[in-house]
């Protein structure tokens, strides 16, 4: 090997080996500070069903903000951030094995929507509103069908509803399936979010349109949304419990409680069909559409939802 070349291999390998260091100095701290944001941040409590995690502020009307998939009681604090403010004592779990929350072996969320009650005995609060997100739509669901005397008003966004054999069904839970191994460490979720994020707003249910048409301002917002998912790990087997248990479809019959429906018709991670089916099967039930904005429709859409979500539930606190 010539002089020349011996250099240049060098300079490549030292040039590489600061890039790495970088990489994970910048990593090492990220991960750090994800760490420190949850501590003594929430409470943990007993239950019949394990440990329950939770935040809770505020005053006022009392709202159980339930958190999708990935999520925990920290995306449930930026839930009630995003649509609630002033006014509204909200509680936030972290559901089955999300964060320091139990995942017990065979878990379903019939059992979730139990220990939402058990927690809000446990709390003092005999009513509430629920506002949920993506796939905290199903425990949601079933915590408003299996205790409708606690339960004033009920608001779904981009919420998961039914089982589905769409066409699309097979590519959405690719994506789901995708998201799950992600989950799984800390270091592959940081290295995807933080290097391929459109890719990974994209396996979120977003398309290049939305995407590509999001304020500086929306992006922040996503970008908060998605380095709340940090860090991962503590939320793996929650996500691994949502992508294989049983929806609630038809039971969701049994709903009384005014519900509201927001969705977008392209969101390609919890389908439209979620929202369809939901407006036709609950009794009291209404349906704003919207027709882009995909699984980031809190982020595109997140004033007119805010208004529309403290409208409902204030409409119907009959406490």
């Amino acid at each position: 090997m010539g002089l020349l070349k011996r250099r240049v291999l060098r300079l490549a390998v030292v040039a590489t080996a600061a890039v790495l260091a970088v990489v994970s100095i910048r990593y090492v701290r990220d991960i750090r500070r994800a760490y420190d944001r949850l501590r003594d941040a929430s409470t943990v409590i007993p239950s019949p069903f394990g440990d329950i995690e939770f935040a809770e502020a505020g005053s006022g009307t009392p709202v159980l903000v339930v958190h999708g998939s990935g999520g925990g009681f920290d995306q449930g604090a930026l839930l009630a951030e995003m649509v609630l403010g002033d006014g509204f004592h909200w509680i936030a779990p972290s559901r089955f094995g999300y964060l320091r929350s139990t995942l017990h072996e065979g878990a379903t969320f019939d059992e979730q929507a139990h220990a939402y009650a058990h927690l809000l005995d446990a709390r003092g609060i005999d009513r509430v509103a629920i506002v949920t997100i993506s796939h905290g739509g199903p425990s949601a669901l079933l915590f408003a069908a299996l205790h409708p005397e606690r339960v004033s008003s009920l608001t779904l966004i981009s919420a998961g509803v039914a089982a589905s054999s769409v066409g699309d069904q097979a590519a959405a839970n690719r994506k789901g399936d995708m998201l799950v191994r992600l989950y799984r460490s800390d270091a592959l979720y940081w290295a995807a979010t933080s290097f391929f994020r459109r890719r990974f707003m994209e396996l979120m249910g977003a398309n290049e349109a939305v995407i590509d048409s999001l304020t500086p301002e929306q992006r922040d917002l996503a970008t908060r949304l998605i380095d709340f998912m940090n860090p991962a790990s503590p939320r793996a087997d929650g996500a691994a419990f949502d992508n294989k248990a049983a929806m609630p479809n038809e039971r969701i019959a049994g709903v009384r409680a005014p519900t509201l429906v927001i969705h977008a018709a392209d969101d390609a991670l919890q389908l439209f069909h979620n929202a369809e089916f939901a407006a036709a099967t609950i009794p009291n039930v209404q349906l704003q559409r919207y027709e882009r904005g995909g699984h980031l429709l809190m982020v595109v859409e997140r004033d007119a939802i805010r208004a529309a979500v403290q409208r409902h539930i204030l409409e119907h606190d009959n406490r």
